[in-house]
């Protein structure tokens, strides 16, 4: 009498079947036939994976303590990236190879509070960073508002922006480097991450006015924003045209690390697009030390043994 097989078990049957029939066919193929499919696999996973970080999930390594103690350096997240406009891939997994990409309407805007992952835009006077990277920082002001800090303290619109709930104090970081003003972004108003503004974040529709006073101050912004540009005498010309004036063709936010008095933000690199907030963190999945408390870094190997158990799993909240 024929045994009769359940569902599952004809299932289980059927792919053992499958599996058998796929390895006598691999073993028949010649070197070359087998390099091919090694290829093809390869190619098709890092496809899934490439999708799946455009759409709704990415994962991103925290290279710095500019945000601590909230997320600390040395740990993974997982970024979800659905909230502010999921697009199509941004990057080639591994190869970390930049691709065009088309943004889908978001859920919500950026606001201010909320912990973004962005599309680092480069240094102050770079129109384009040299290497894809995400960079992670607190929203602190959007399009339209103005930013001031005076001694330290965060003012957005005249109201005082708190230092957030896990935000670090590290008292001996607190004078400013003495070239500090001649590294801030914009160039030539001489700010210090301590005293910085007031300065609005530039909303889509703003009328910039441009002359050879201010032109230094405007040069990156208006080229980040696809112009040519250049002082031609006493005369501002976009686009080999002479302007009086500039008008924004974008909306902007400003982003800032928890840990004020030792972070690279848009204090030093300058204005956000919104259109590069990818997204905003959710988990830690992976936490270890990079350094000694002295800073020296910690041999790659040797940091299995500092890793952060009680990390492991947090939820990042705004």
């Amino acid at each position: 009498m024929k045994e009769q097989l359940n569902p599952f078990q004809r299932y289980w049957k059927n792919r053992q079947q499958k599996r058998i029939l796929e390895q006598r066919r691999y073993e028949a193929m010649s070197s070359g036939q087998k390099l091919f499919s090694w290829i093809k696999t390869l190619v098709n996973a890092i496809l899934v994976v490439t999708i799946i970080n455009g759409l709704a999930l990415a994962s991103m390594f925290v290279p710095t303590p500019s945000m601590e103690s909230t997320v600390l350096e040395g740990e993974n997240l997982f970024v979800n990236k659905f909230i502010f406009g999921p697009s199509t891939p941004q990057i080639i997994p591994i190869i970390n190879l930049p691709l065009p990409f088309y943004k889908l309407p978001p859920l919500r805007d950026p606001k201010q509070g909320d912990i973004i992952v962005f599309i680092f835009p480069g240094d102050r006077d770079q129109v384009k960073s040299d290497e894809f990277q995400y960079y992670l920082k607190r929203c602190i002001a959007v399009s339209g508002d103005t930013l001031q800090v005076i001694g330290d303290s965060v003012y957005v619109n005249g109201k005082r922006f708190p230092l957030p709930e896990m935000g670090q104090h590290v008292p001996w970081l607190r004078n400013p480097y003495p070239d500090d003003k001649y590294r801030t972004f914009p160039p030539g108003r001489e700010f210090t991450r301590s005293n910085y503004g007031p300065i609005r974040i530039p909303k889509k529709g703003d009328v910039i006015p441009l002359s050879q006073d201010n032109y230094e101050q405007w040069v990156t912004f208006i080229r980040r924003e696809g112009h040519k540009t250049e002082l031609h005498d006493t005369d501002v010309l976009i686009d080999g045209a002479a302007q009086k004036s500039y008008t924004v063709e974008r909306d902007y936010v400003f982003g800032m690390g928890d840990n004020r008095w030792n972070s690279t933000d848009s204090r030093y690199f300058g204005f956000i697009p919104k259109e590069s907030v990818v997204g905003t963190p959710m988990i830690v999945y992976w936490s270890m030390e990079n350094r000694n408390p002295d800073g020296s870094e910690i041999p790659v190997l040797k940091r299995f043994a500092h890793i952060r158990w009680k990390r492991l799993g947090k939820i990042i909240n705004n």
